[in-house]
């Protein structure tokens, strides 16, 4: 088996781990009374993740690893735990508000309003990067874009209805 394989099979097995995190976390928030906002953009967020990692795992197994990209991404991994570790049983890969609670404010969010999604932008452009794929990189960089524009917009909105 090739290297690129293992990067891209740890990258999937870390993400279906984290679906299964997020779910558990979904349900919970639910229970305790939150709702889901932004329902209707999300499988339209889940095949844009999904077509860009298994995409990968067509094109790069023959393309060299870039040594540079391959730190990058290790050094994203530390900042989306941080991410993930600060929001605690409140991040999940869903929108849901819980009445009474506010936006988090500590740990990376003292820095940035959304550092997850900056996290998985960064992600989305290093992991092509990392095997020269830079049309790929480029691609579902600006779906991406395109995509966080819309969620954030009903993120916001949503967190300015609780106040």
């Amino acid at each position: 088996m090739s290297l690129q394989i293992v990067i891209l099979a740890i990258v999937a097995a870390q993400r279906l781990s984290e679906l299964v995190i997020a779910r558990r976390n979904t349900v919970q928030l639910l229970a305790n009374g939150g709702h889901e906002v932004g329902a209707s953009h999300y499988p339209a967020m889940v095949l844009l993740h999904a077509s860009w990692l298994i995409s990968l795992f067509w094109l790069a197994p023959s393309r060299p690893i870039i040594g540079p990209f391959l730190v990058i991404y290790c050094i994203l991994q530390g900042l989306r735990v941080w991410v993930q570790t600060t929001m605690g049983k409140r991040w999940t890969t869903r929108i849901i508000v819980v009445p009474g609670e506010q936006p988090i404010t500590g740990g990376p969010f003292r820095f940035l309003r959304h550092p997850n999604y900056a996290v998985v932008s960064a992600e989305i452009a290093c992991l092509p990067l990392m095997f020269g794929l830079w049309q790929h990189a480029v691609l579902f960089s600006i779906l991406n874009v395109i995509m966080l524009r819309v969620r954030i917009a009903a993120e916001n909105e949503a967190w300015a209805q609780t106040r």
